[in-house]
């Protein structure tokens, strides 16, 4: 019996869109002769859909093309699809309204649905303010040649609670552990499971753990694409009853892969059949190193952001600084130099070598240019600002002006043209709030604002492995906002490579500063940070939404309060 692994990069919201794509994928199985077709987490609606959940319309449309998906679909294909379902018993028991579900298409019909038993909520995740547990083990039986395949159905979250694996559980529940004591002849687990740099390695390392614990092959079907902050990997990924990879889609990329499964064995095997592409692999490899990975998440993010968002090109400002470079190099591969405008800005503090820099970019990359010296505008800031201001050093406030003047320029030519800004900040200056609100921080993404500036170096360096992309003299230079003569941001700042080792225990690892302090660090530089990092939430929560990378990233997952003291 062959399955086929799709892994579907859906829309939000786009209900009809997304069961388009489902039929499409459902007929390029069907001529392999696919019996089941495998489909991600909500793969009908996208995932995370949040409050569109709250509204009854959207979850009645979701029900209408559920039904009508299934009188569509090929007859002798059966298919799995991630829905939401509505929860009989809410106003009887008090329950949460929906079901995050699985619904078992076949013949024309909806035939069966699963329930989604793990709610996540935590970091990006809310599920428990929409959706009821399931409360029994989901068991799919399917007619295949005479015979009856018994097949233990999960949904993301229900494999994550393997406290042999994690050491803990974080749930009462193992879904596993109730599958296991039935007869099944293996496992699916149908999947929107957000990336973050090296998950991939976590879930397979689990995945094979989970095979070799309960003796069960897997199934691993996990959605792609970005969805607002969000990127998702894809990986999808078949493990035989002994713990053996046999299938793996391509990281970042819409994936369809077929298995079979052999009755009397009781397990799944490779084939050989391409479906999508001629040079399609039945194990795709993983990216070689961490640079190459995170340059295909942002990529990928950026890519479907500014889509699925309605925008078709975008500009920002480029600075001659290496921040600013590398968004504008993963625009231009990410939506083709033509749609990519840079603006340089230079003020009467700009260095040189920054506009060469700057201009140098521009034509490594192909991407179109504009300058618009700011000299002016700053002016006449400083005769309407005179009266209030003649009797006062100059400091923070006429720095910011000049950044801010950069905004309003960028946001004008943005408004005018239809083109998405994107903001060029990344984690470290984030973090301890080194940009300005209204200023460097407009824009409607922040491509890089959750990458630290020595992982931006990295990646920066990497890109230049073959053919210099980015500058050599922008990857030397002290990094400068340029803001007064002879600025550079260790004026404000500790160097970017212990700075970032004390914001990754401070954000990632949530260290207290007495405990740092105690590691050996200077007292002086941890109490500075710890200032600068608590001020800057106001200004991140008036941030553009930032792709999200890592396991704790200033996005949806981060909830500190503004008014705080700790």
């Amino acid at each position: 019996m062959k399955i086929a692994l799709a892994q579907l990069n859906p829309l939000i919201g786009d209900i009809s869109g997304n069961a388009q794509q489902i039929l499409e994928i459902a007929e390029i199985a069907t001529n392999a002769e696919v019996r089941l077709l495998l489909t991600p987490e909500l793969s009908l609606c996208g995932y995370p859909p949040r409050d569109l959940l709250l509204n009854p319309s959207f979850i009645s449309l979701m029900g209408e093309n559920l039904e009508n998906l299934a009188q569509q679909l090929p007859p002798n294909l059966a298919v799995l699809v991630g829905t939401v379902t509505p929860n009989k018993n809410f106003k009887i028991k008090g329950e949460k309204p929906l079901f995050n579900s699985i619904a078992f298409l076949d013949q024309g019909k909806v035939q069966q649905v699963f329930h989604k038993s793990l709610l996540p909520t935590y970091d990006v995740f809310d599920e428990n303010r929409y959706f009821e547990s399931g409360k029994i083990p989901n068991v799919l039986e399917l007619d295949y040649d005479s015979t009856k395949v018994k097949i233990g159905i999960t949904i993301c979250e229900d494999i994550w609670n393997d406290e042999q694996f994690w050491g803990h559980r974080n749930y009462v529940l193992n879904p596993l552990d109730e599958l296991a004591k039935l007869n099944l002849d293996f496992l699916i687990n149908l999947s929107a499971s957000p990336y973050t740099v090296g998950k991939q390695k976590v879930r397979e390392a689990m995945l094979n753990h989970a095979v070799k614990r309960y003796q069960k092959a897997i199934i691993y079907v996990n959605q792609v694409g970005g969805n607002d902050d969000l990127i998702f990997d894809g990986n999808s990924v078949a493990f035989n009853k002994s713990g053996k990879l046999i299938c793996r889609g391509q990281s970042f990329k819409t994936n369809l892969s077929i298995v079979n499964y052999h009755h009397h064995k009781q397990d799944i095997f490779p084939t050989q059949e391409t479906l999508i592409s001629p040079k399609a692999h039945l194990i795709y490899e993983l990216p070689e190193t961490k640079e190459e990975e995170i340059w295909s998440a942002l990529v990928l993010g950026v890519r479907d952001y500014v889509k699925k968002c309605g925008f078709s090109q975008v500009i920002l400002g480029l600075s001659g600084g290496i921040d600013s470079a590398l968004v504008a190099t993963i625009a231009a591969e990410a939506l083709g130099s033509e749609n990519v405008l840079g603006v340089l800005m230079p003020s009467p503090y700009s260095s040189e070598h920054s506009v060469k820099d700057a201009q140098k970019l521009v034509e490594n990359l192909g991407i179109n240019s504009e300058i618009i010296p700011i000299e002016n505008p700053m002016k006449a800031y400083d005769q309407i600002l005179k009266p209030l201001f003649e009797k006062t050093e100059f400091g923070i406030a006429e720095e910011n002006i000049q950044s801010r003047i950069r905004g309003n320029i960028l946001m004008a030519i943005a408004n005018k043209f239809g083109y998405l800004l994107l903001s060029t900040g990344n984690k470290s200056e984030m973090a301890v709030g080194y940009c300005t609100l209204y200023g460097d921080m407009n824009g409607g993404l922040a491509v890089i604002a959750d990458l630290p500036k020595t992982q931006v170096f990295a990646l920066c360096h990497w890109l230049n492995r073959q053919k210099e992309v980015i500058s050599q003299n922008i990857l030397i230079k002290p990094p400068s906002a340029e803001l007064k003569p002879n600025q550079v941001d260790q004026d404000s700042l500790p160097p970017y490579d212990q700075l970032d080792d004390i914001l990754y225990l401070m954000i990632n690892q949530h260290q207290s500063p007495q405990e740092l302090i105690e590691k050996g660090y200077s007292a002086e530089i941890i109490n500075k940070i710890t200032k600068l990092l608590f001020r800057a939430e106001f200004k991140r929560r008036q941030a553009p939404p930032g792709l999200k990378i890592t396991d704790r990233a200033f996005s949806t997952g981060w909830r500190m309060p503004i008014a705080s003291k700790w």
